[in-house]
């Protein structure tokens, strides 16, 4: 009698049938985003905690009451993002965020305030805080704006955005203006355009169909913007064009 090779079923391992797709994630992403949320107002905090975890791959991992508290659980929990109330008791949303930067830098800050105020959002900035948010732009939004932050990318509030682009293109004082009363910026008016785009977001291909130009274009003013202002990273760029009016704050 001859021998047969062994077939399938008889070595499992060997014959497993491979999966022609990847396992399932429970999101884009492979583990779950960590919020940590924080308002002295009980009802405020349920609500964004309702729609958060109404969200596929969000987990809300705490909530504080002052900004004390938020300080001590973020030194704790380590959570990726706080969702901040600018107006706090204990210490304020300012002072808690820089708190946060120094104690966990690996946690992003996005800012609620009930404030319209350029400044503020400059002052936000400033301390290390990603987004700003006007709490009453929160039920549009505010998704969108943690699918930035979570990327890494700066956001803020639609109508303040408008504001801030508006008051660069007219050049008000708080645009920064050079001695000539135009806007402040060594840059082109088409690599204003280009940082303009890149720090809403959009990638290099996007930014081309925008305006109309090849990708290899885009890369191009992109690379001419990082060797003027001597930048290392795009993070620096994205913090320049916000620091100069270039997009919101």
């Amino acid at each position: 009698m001859k021998d047969k090779a062994k077939g399938p079923a008889e070595n499992p391992e060997s014959s497993r049938p491979e999966s022609p797709l990847p396992p399932a994630l429970p999101s884009r992403y492979s583990r779950p985003y960590r919020v940590l949320v924080a308002d002295d107002h009980p009802v405020v905090r349920r609500g964004l905690r309702a729609m958060l975890e109404s969200q596929r791959g969000i987990e809300v991992c705490g909530e504080a009451s002052d900004g004390l508290a938020a300080v001590d659980l973020v030194k704790k929990g380590k959570p990726d993002l706080l969702l901040l109330d600018l107006t706090m008791p204990e210490m304020n949303g300012l002072e808690v965020t820089t708190a946060v930067r120094e104690c966990s830098p690996e946690t992003e800050v996005l800012i609620l305030s009930m404030h319209f105020s350029e400044e503020l959002a400059r002052e936000v900035l400033r301390c290390g805080a990603l987004g700003y948010m006007l709490k009453s732009d929160a039920d549009a939004e505010l998704l969108e704006a943690i699918d930035r932050v979570r990327r890494h990318q700066p956001f803020f509030t639609s109508k303040l955005a408008s504001a801030m682009a508006q008051n660069f293109m007219d050049g008000t004082p708080e645009a920064g203006v050079d001695e000539k009363g135009k806007p402040a910026s060594p840059l082109t008016d088409r690599e204003v355009q280009v940082v303009q785009l890149l720090a809403e977001g959009k990638s290099n291909k996007e930014v081309a169909g925008t305006l109309g130009v090849s990708t290899r274009t885009v890369e191009s003013h992109r690379n001419h913007v990082m060797h003027k202002m001597n930048f290392g990273s795009f993070s620096e760029l994205i913090r320049f064009a916000v620091r100069s009016s270039l997009v919101a704050p």
